[in-house]
C-alpha cells in the first residue's frame, strides 16, 4: 500500500531560480525553509551542514575509521521541486557529477504538475545467512531446525537486545538446500529480522553469531559463513509518477513526441543488459547522492539494487515506463533499500545528522520512500536528455565549470571561462587553458 501524507501548510519546494542565487543566498533559503518544515532543524544543524568543517572535524573523523589522516570533501547540493506523498521536500544530495541535481530538480518540477511522486515501502525486514556444510542428512536436519524454530528465534532476539525490545527483532527462519555447489551440498539458514529504523547490519551479524552454534548442533553440520545479505528483497521501496503530455506547453519542446521517445528509450533497458547497466547507473546517481548525504551505506544499496535487477536471471531495468492513450508518461521504480536513521554514521557524522534533520524523516521507511522517489526522478531526467538533445549537450554545459577548474582557473575566472566555452560550444580542457592564459595576460597588462 502506498503511504499518503496530507500536505501541511508549509513552504513549497518549488524554488524558481534557486540555481541562479549566490551560495550564501541558497544557504539562507534552505535554513529558513528547514526552520519552518522540520521538527529537528536548529542552528547546530545549520552549522553542521553549511559551515566549516562541514560537519566533520578531524577528531570525529579519527573515531569513524582507522588510520585517519584527514578528510575528503564532496559538494553538497539541494534538489528542489520535490513533492512526495503530498509533502514538499528539499533533498540533500552529495555528488561530484554535474547535471545530477539539476536533472533531478527539473524532473521533480515536471512530475509535480501531475501531483508529484507517490511512494511506498515494505516493513524493514532484512535477511541474515548462516552457511552449513557437511550436513549428513539434509531432510532430517531441515525438519529438526523447523522443530526448534521458536528456540532459535528466542536466542536471536536475546542477542538483538534493544532492537527486539523496541518492537523489532527476529521474525522467521527459512531453510534453503543448495545442491550444486562445487564444494558439495549445503544448507543455508535465513534469519529474517525486523530492523525498525536501523539499517541493521551489525545487529543481524551479532544475532547470526549467537545462533550459529545451535544451528550446527541441530543440523549436525559445520558452520562457515554468518553474514547478512545485501539482496534485501523483503525490504523494497517503490515510487511512481506521471508526466503529463502538456507539461512542456510553456517551452519549445513538443510534449507527446518527446515523451514517446523517452518510452522508446526505456524499452531498450528492459531487454538489454548493456543498456540496463547504464540505465540503472543513472537511477543510482540520484539514490547514492541522498544515501551518502544521510550517512547510509551506498555500497550496500548498489549491491542490492544490481542483484535485484538480475533476480530473474537476466539483468534488466529497475524502472518501467508506459505511455497512455493521451500521451502521458507513467513511470515506476522498485528496488531494495536498506536504510537507517539511527546508528552508524547517521548519528556519528554531524553532517549526516543535519541532512536527516533537513528531511525531517520520522522512520527509515520514510527515508527509503524519499530515496526511491529521487531515483525515479533521476531516471526520467537521464531519459529525457537522451531522447532529446543527447546526454552530452546539457551535461557538458554544466561540466564547463569543472573543466575550467581542472585547467587551473581561479575562482574569479571560472564563471567567465565557462560562459565563453558554452557560448562557443567548445567545452574542452585545452580551450579552458587558452582562455585562462588570455585572461591572465590581459590582467597583467591592465
Amino acid at each position: 500500500m502506498f503511504t499518503t501524507m496530507q500536505q501541511p501548510n508549509l513552504p513549497s519546494s518549488r524554488l524558481t531560480g534557486f540555481h541562479r542565487l549566490s551560495l550564501a543566498e541558497r544557504q539562507t533559503i534552505v535554513h529558513d525553509w528547514a526552520s519552518q518544515t522540520s521538527r529537528h532543524w536548529d542552528e547546530t544543524s545549520r552549522q553542521d551542514l553549511f559551515g566549516p568543517p562541514n560537519g566533520l572535524d578531524l577528531q570525529t573523523a579519527d573515531q569513524l575509521i582507522e588510520n585517519t589522516i584527514g578528510r575528503f570533501a564532496l559538494p553538497l547540493g539541494i534538489a528542489t521541486n520535490f513533492r512526495i506523498n503530498g509533502r514538499d521536500r528539499l533533498i540533500p544530495m552529495i555528488t561530484e557529477e554535474p547535471s545530477v541535481i539539476a536533472g533531478a530538480s527539473n524532473a521533480a518540477r515536471l512530475m509535480r504538475l501531475a501531483g508529484g511522486i507517490t511512494a511506498s515501502s515494505d516493513p524493514p525486514l532484512m535477511i541474515g545467512q548462516v552457511q552449513l556444510l557437511d550436513v549428513p542428512q539434509m531432510k532430517r536436519a531441515m525438519a529438526a531446525l523447523n522443530e526448534k524454530k521458536a528456540a532459535i528465534l528466542a536466542a536471536a532476539n536475546e542477542a538483538l537486545g534493544s532492537l527486539a525490545q523496541r518492537g523489532g527483532g527476529a521474525r522467521e527462519i527459512e531453510l534453503r538446500q543448495l545442491s550444486h555447489a562445487k564444494i558439495g551440498p549445503m544448507l543455508v539458514v535465513h534469519l529474517l529480522v525486523d530492523c525498525q529504523d536501523a539499517m541493521g547490519a551489525n545487529a543481524i551479524n551479532t544475532a547470526l553469531e549467537r545462533i550459529a552454534p545451535s544451528l550446527a548442533e541441530i543440523s549436525k553440520g559445520r558452520v562457515v559463513l554468518r553474514i547478512l545479505s545485501n539482496l534485501n528483497d523483503r525490504r523494497l521501496a517503490r515510487a511512481r509518477a506521471q508526466i503529463n503530455a502538456d507539461a512542456f506547453s510553456h517551452s519549445s519542446v513538443d510534449g507527446p513526441p518527446i515523451l514517446q521517445r523517452v518510452y522508446e528509450a526505456a524499452a531498450l533497458a528492459e531487454i538489454d543488459p548493456y543498456r540496463a547497466a547504464t540505465h540503472n547507473k543513472g537511477i543510482l546517481n540520484g539514490i547514492d547522492a541522498v544515501v551518502l548525504a544521510t550517512g547510509n551505506d551506498w555500497r550496500a544499496v548498489e549491491a542490492g539494487a544490481h542483484a535485484y535487477a538480475a533476480r530473474t536471471g537476466n539483468y534488466r531495468s529497475l524502472s518501467t515506463w508506459q505511455v497512455d492513450e493521451y500521451g502521458n508518461l507513467m513511470g515506476s521504480l522498485e528496488l531494495p533499500l536498506a536504510l537507517g536513521i539511527v546508528g552508524g554514521s547517521t548519528r556519528a557524522h554531524p553532517g549526516a545528522k543535519a541532512a536527516l534533520a533537513l528531511l525531517d524523516v520520522q522512520s527509515a521507511s520514510e527515508l527509503a520512500e524519499i530515496v526511491a522517489s529521487v531515483g525515479l526522478a533521476q531516471n526520467f531526467a537521464a531519459l529525457l536528455a537522451l531522447a532529446g538533445e543527447g546526454i552530452q549537450h546539457g551535461h557538458m554545459r554544466l561540466h564547463a565549470r569543472q573543466i575550467a577548474l581542472s585547467a587551473g582557473a581561479s575562482d574569479e575566472m571560472v564563471g567567465q571561462i565557462a560562459a565563453v566555452m558554452i557560448a562557443e560550444n567548445d567545452i574542452r580542457p585545452s580551450r579552458a587553458a587558452e582562455l585562462m592564459k588570455s585572461m591572465t595576460s590581459a590582467g597583467d597588462h591592465s
